[in-house]
């Protein structure tokens, strides 16, 4: 069996390396998790040192200077640097996408699993929970944990890690529905194995590539919630998110200020874009019918 899936991700990679689309998207995706990992580095040695970071500090008297040698993205009301600024939005983007994952994820996961496995009344109160959160509006659920918690990332995760689970769960029923009564399953079931082992040793790995694609089209999504969010005010507060910065440079783009609101756009563009691309092309490289057709 280990054989079996090895030489699954094995050959899923070696259709993606083929996709010269999907393999840009990936350099792409390397190239924003680069500049999140940089921009975490400096917001925690400033954070340990206790100083106002340097994307922080203001000077009027370089503000709303156009892109040029010095600022690459020029600078903004408060003459502070827009391409480092942005910089950080990445950075809360990612921290926004991978939290509201492990939040959301293992949930899904869960309760897919335990409903596609058991069935009866195990998947009836499963279908109904999940059928519940579907039902109320994502954005309205969000607001009010974000209201209840408070202004600030933590409730951006909360609201969006407990709203955006249903999906995966849907997907993992119907996985673990088909998978459990393949002959691996039933070997493993006369051979006395419990339950938990049979579930997650055994079939969770074989829908594994599920959460995968999941993740690579989850991750922008919320994204662009947190944006959204932050635009409202609900978000972050004090960071420069992107939703922040397109909120405070929506107003001046009339009077001719358009390099925040065109950069900051621009790499939610292709960010999104990346990542749904990406996400597109593992789907394809880890459908096992194309596997099947190819052979």
């Amino acid at each position: 069996m280990k054989e079996k899936r090895n030489s699954l991700w094995r050959d899923a990679w070696q259709r993606l390396k083929k996709n010269r689309l999907a393999m840009i998207c990936l350099g792409i995706i390397l190239f924003y998790t680069a500049l999140a990992v940089y921009g975490e580095t400096v917001y925690q040695v400033y954070r340990a040192k206790d100083q106002t970071p340097f994307y922080q500090k203001t000077d009027l008297s370089q503000a709303y200077h156009p892109p040029s040698s010095r600022h690459w993205m020029g600078t903004d009301a408060l003459g502070r640097d827009v391409m480092q600024r942005l910089i950080q939005g990445t950075r809360i983007a990612y921290k926004v996408g991978i939290v509201t994952s492990l939040i959301a994820i293992p949930i899904g996961v869960f309760f897919g699993c335990l409903a596609g496995y058991f069935g009866g009344r195990v998947d009836d109160f499963v279908v109904w929970l999940y059928s519940t959160f579907a039902s109320i509006p994502g954005l309205l659920f969000i607001l009010a944990i974000a209201m209840v918690v408070g202004k600030g990332l933590l409730g951006i995760y909360l609201g969006i890690g407990l709203t955006t689970w249903v999906g995966l769960c849907r997907l993992i029923r119907g996985e673990v529905i088909k998978h459990k009564e393949q002959a691996y399953v039933l070997a493993a079931r006369a051979l006395g194995l419990s339950w938990p082992r049979i579930l997650f040793r055994h079939i969770l790995p074989n829908v594994f590539h599920v959460i995968i694609v999941t993740f690579t089209l989850r991750f922008p999504a919320a994204v662009s919630t947190e944006v959204f969010m932050s635009f409202l005010g609900i978000g972050v507060a004090n960071e420069p998110s992107w939703g922040v910065m397109i909120n405070s440079a929506r107003m001046r783009l009339w009077h001719g200020v358009w390099w925040e609101m065109t950069f900051v756009t621009v790499a939610i563009f292709g960010l999104v874009l990346a990542f749904n691309l990406l996400g597109d092309a593992l789907r394809d490289a880890l459908d096992p019918r194309l596997r099947r057709g190819e052979n």
